[in-house]
């Protein structure tokens, strides 16, 4: 199993065997990041029992019947229980707690845990009930209710009043960063041209399920072209199951909001007018429903000049395999699944140079984290970490910031660039832009280049730069 990184995570679930009681935790993150196989790896690493329970994939016509008989058939396979099914779902979960044994740890699972409960609104209710009687009467569990509709977890437990004071731990689970994504090419990363390793990352972001399907042995172009543009190809298909499966609610509209932001962030009054509907509770409820999907995330950061919260946020399009997928996948969807479409390498598709380079920003913005130490940034308290834009008013010129990490002392303006050829002109872009954006007095401003691609001498010899961090190094290579 290519299971890489996520020690941070394993390590605050190994804290719970610790404790005298048992625990409720909940796990939440966007389709397809490891959400069930991070549990499943606690569980072998702790050398518990593992009992897993999925909901059924809803449709029209599924019932709560059907949950309750998928719940019953699964928990009957992996005990020897018998595999009635429950008349309801207090009599399920009294079922499966008989199947505990206090004498060994237990890991529970119950994966997907929105379609278990699909159009039973006792569901929550019910399991606070069969917690508090049951559940918690087993010392030695961990109890995990796990989903990718983050925003059912959310509203259901982390926000319902019935489980405050029970739930020991939230756990949120990221994209993998950079260093552990280049795992998936083993041996054969050192190996291989890193243009081909940032091209594939910058399609498949650090989704491990996408990962999984590289052929380290294959070019990027064909990797790209088998996994998405051929019929039925796992990343021709994803998104649509993937948006179905997290966007419950108003999934025409969140739909169109992810399209206003394809080419670059936006703030809700932008996104409004470009959609051409009022700004009001449901474009904020379809905002809010993405960014728990974990397909879109608001930067809000500070201004600069004054240190207070920028006046609107911006919604940027934070999944990479999205973007690349409504940029380039779902116009010509149809050519592909015809079996029409002729792809004869990535150069060829219109406009690959400009939307890679958004790509690979949004990359390393994603990764951000990883920035502090090779910018020098040192303890200082960072404040603010977020791309930044400013419009251009009588006051003030207009300006954009691939990203402004802030502490109290120091701005740092970071280039983030993906070229070929990367001459002086870099710096000439850097200047103008620390031009516009001003600062108060008090405040340091230093400069960064995260870039990929040849960089000409004169750049470093330049001096212009505060640090300059080659893509390379945040891949570990």
């Amino acid at each position: 199993m290519n299971f890489f990184g996520r020690q941070d995570l394993l390590s605050q679930l190994d804290a719970l065997w610790r404790k005298r009681i048992p625990s409720l935790v909940s796990c939440r993150g966007r389709r397809r990041v490891g959400k069930s196989t991070l549990i499943e790896q606690f569980a072998k690493r702790s050398k518990a029992r593992f009992l897993r329970i999925e909901g059924l994939r809803p449709d029209a016509k599924t019932t709560t019947e059907d949950e309750l008989a998928a719940f019953a058939a699964q928990l009957a396979a992996q005990t020897g229980c018998e595999d009635s099914v429950p008349s309801n779902w207090l009599g399920a979960f009294i079922r499966l707690s008989r199947e505990i044994n206090d004498r060994e740890k237990t890991v529970v699972l119950l994966d997907e845990v929105s379609w278990m409960a699909h159009g039973d609104p006792t569901f929550s209710p019910v399991l606070k009930i069969a917690w508090d009687n049951y559940f918690k009467k087993h010392d030695r569990l961990v109890f995990v209710v796990c989903g990718s509709v983050s925003a059912w977890i959310r509203e259901n437990i982390l926000d319902n009043g019935a489980f405050y004071g029970r739930r020991s731990l939230d756990i949120v689970v990221p994209e993998l960063p950079l260093s552990e994504c280049v795992k998936f090419w083993g041996t054969r990363a050192e190996r291989t041209d890193l243009r081909e390793i940032v091209d594939v990352l910058s399609v498949t972001g650090g989704v491990p399920r996408y990962l999984e399907e590289i052929d380290p042995s294959a070019t990027a172009d064909e990797n790209i072209r088998r996994t998405c543009f051929l019929p039925n190809a796992p990343l021709r298909t994803d998104f649509d199951e993937m948006f179905r499966d997290v966007v419950a609610r108003l999934p025409a509209l969140a739909g169109r909001v992810l399209r206003q932001i394809v080419d670059g962030p936006k703030s809700l009054t932008e996104i409004s007018e470009g959609i051409g509907v009022g700004k009001g509770g449901n474009i904020t409820a379809a905002v809010i429903q993405l960014e728990e999907a974990g397909m879109v995330a608001s930067d809000p950061g500070k201004n600069p000049l004054t240190g207070a919260k920028v006046r609107e946020r911006q919604y940027r399009l934070k999944d990479n395999y999205s973007r690349f997928y409504l940029k380039y996948i779902e116009p010509m969807k149809e050519m592909i699944d015809d079996g029409a479409f002729a792809f004869a390498g990535l150069e060829q598709l219109a406009g690959w140079e400009s939307v890679m380079g958004l790509q690979f920003e949004n990359l390393v913005v994603n990764n951000m984290r990883e920035l502090p130490g090779p910018l020098h940034v040192g303890n200082a308290l960072v404040l603010s970490a977020a791309p930044y834009r400013r419009s251009g008013s009588k006051r003030l010129r207009g300006v954009q910031i691939d990203l402004l990490i802030q502490t109290r002392r120091t701005i740092y303006v970071v280039e983030i660039k993906r070229r070929n050829e990367i001459g002086r002109e870099i710096i000439r872009e850097t200047e103008d832009k620390v031009a516009r954006l001003g600062a108060p007095s008090g405040v340091s401003v230093r400069t960064a280049l995260v870039y990929e691609g040849h960089l000409a001498p004169i750049v470093e010899a330049d001096g212009y730069f505060d640090a300059i961090v080659p893509f390379r190094r945040l891949l570990g290579l």
